[in-house]
């Protein structure tokens, strides 16, 4: 057993793990081509059971949203039509131009984000190839590595869908082949990223104790399974990924919509894969998210503000006077309870909109500690599965499959609404044409996940003309589908021309 609980939460605990990635020094005169050693060598560290269990806490801990460069945000939600910067005119300008789909090999927040990736990618790395020699439990190992592998093909997922062509380092970056690799093809990037989700599949248990909670699970290997091959258009092997998923008897959908976003409800029953988080800990652990998105009364920062477009996006009655629960549960909108009660103000955002999700009311984390929130963040919940399930039955002709699916996130959201809802609010869709279903998917996904960083990859998997409606006269498919490979690793790395 690995007991990670601390103080009463069931989270994983990262640790801070140095290892030194790509690195070169050059002079006039001579290149240093002896091999890298980082603050642990192979030699010294990766020894016993306890290390082994250190190392995979430290590639979670390179994952989580404590990192300020960490910022999906800005590439799921302000590069689509659900949200812009916000924040101060003046404060991280840099995430305007990929907002408008000008930034160039040199901008800041694109580079740092592919830093963060890649050390994520490196400890996950020297998982992969140390722990096997190490003498332990058998069991435990393989589950370790399946987990790197697992962390290893999320970061290549979202590398490979915000720059496309990336270098697919596999090797612990101690030595110059290990460091110099060239970009690999979008497809290339996919097969590894299968093969490592398979294998990890295969180890992975259904479920933890207690205290192991928040680690990867089968399920969430399935569901990532079924996501890659939804993106490459292989519906068969998508639905048939959900469908091991779902034999696995354990996920479902909260009663509650907006109680995927609550302390209280952490780790539940609809999350598949979620980014554990720990305020007050040394080095933090805590959420970061919590005072980027905040409003400035509460020490935050109000970035990611949403879009008059997102809110429209949203469904009501026929007489326009109630809303699709899920608005409020997800925005803070003008006179509305904001998350302490009090009513939320339009003044707070340059938009009118600031998003309620992966933030916690003052109660939980004071203004003082806003950048250390408690609350974690979900990649996959089980609604995001049953409209990939849906889309996949639509594309395959499997109308009635699709509309199932599809309509039991609807009544969920529904069923959200406080008393009775009205009869034409939410009401079920019937529509069995191709062309309507999936447009009925699509605006399902912008509302059931709005603010959760995935519009923008949906927008580019659907295709030119659904991307270009969307975003406008600034954006190119052909031009703007990725952004460019930041200079900082082309000057580095001397695989890529």
């Amino acid at each position: 057993m690995i007991n990670i609980k601390q103080a009463g939460r069931k989270k994983i605990k990262g640790l801070t793990f140095i290892v030194v990635s790509s690195f070169m020094l050059l002079s006039c005169e001579k290149f240093l081509t002896e091999d890298l050693k980082g603050t642990f060598s192979s030699d010294t560290f990766y020894q016993n059971e306890k290390q082994a269990i250190q190392a995979i806490n430290g590639v979670y801990q390179a994952i989580s949203f404590s990192d300020p460069d960490n910022k999906l945000w800005v590439f799921g939600d302000v590069a689509s039509d659900d949200a812009v910067k916000g924040g101060n005119p003046g404060d991280q300008a840099e995430i305007s131009y990929i907002d408008d789909f000008t930034a160039d090999a040199n901008n800041g927040i694109s580079g740092n984000y592919w830093s963060y990736a890649y050390e994520a990618i490196s400890r996950a790395n020297n998982v992969i190839a140390n722990v096997p020699a190490i003498q332990m439990d058998e069991e435990l190992k393989n589950r370790i590595i399946g987990e790197a592998k697992f962390i290893r093909a999320f970061m290549y997922f979202n590398l490979v869908n915000i720059y496309g062509e990336v270098p697919l380092k596999l090797q612990p970056q101690i030595t110059q082949e290990a460091i110099h690799v060239p970009l690999s093809s979008v497809e290339t990037v996919y097969t590894q990223i299968t093969t490592d989700l398979t294998e990890a599949s295969a180890v992975l248990p259904v479920s933890y104790g207690t205290s192991d909670i928040g680690r990867a699970t089968k399920g969430a290997a399935f569901g990532m399974l079924g996501k890659v091959s939804l993106y490459r258009n292989q519906w068969n092997d998508a639905i048939n990924w959900f469908h091991q998923l779902e034999n696995l008897g354990i996920y479902g959908l909260l009663d509650e919509y907006g109680n995927n976003f609550k302390l209280e409800f952490e780790n539940s029953e609809e999350s598949i894969f979620e980014i554990q988080h720990l305020s007050g800990q040394t080095p933090q652990e805590g959420n970061a998210l919590n005072q980027w998105f905040a409003p400035s009364h509460e020490s935050g920062y109000y970035f990611n503000a949403p879009t008059q477009e997102l809110v429209n996006a949203f469904e009501s009655t026929q007489d326009g006077t109630i809303f699709d629960p899920r608005l409020d549960a997800s925005i803070g909108r003008d006179g509305q309870p904001w998350l302490n009660g009090e009513p939320f103000s339009a003044g707070w955002s340059p938009t009118g909109f600031l998003t309620k999700k992966h933030q916690q009311p003052l109660s939980e984390i004071s203004a003082s500690l806003k950048g250390d929130g408690d609350i974690n963040y979900i990649y996959m919940r089980y609604a995001d599965v049953l409209l990939m399930k849906a889309e996949a039955f639509a594309n395959t002709g499997q109308a009635d499959s699709a509309l199932s699916n599809l309509n039991l996130v609807r009544q969920r959201a529904r069923n959200s609404f406080e008393g009775t809802p009205p009869a034409d609010l939410l009401p079920d869709i019937t529509a069995t044409d191709s062309f309507t279903l999936l447009q009925a998917i699509r605006n399902e996904r912008r509302t059931e996940l709005a603010q959760e960083f995935h519009r923008f990859f949906d927008l580019m998997r659907w295709g030119k003309a659904i991307s270009e409606s969307a975003l406008g006269a600034n954006f190119n498919y052909e031009t703007n589908r990725y952004l460019p490979i930041p200079q900082s690793e082309i000057d580095q790395n001397q695989a890529i021309p």
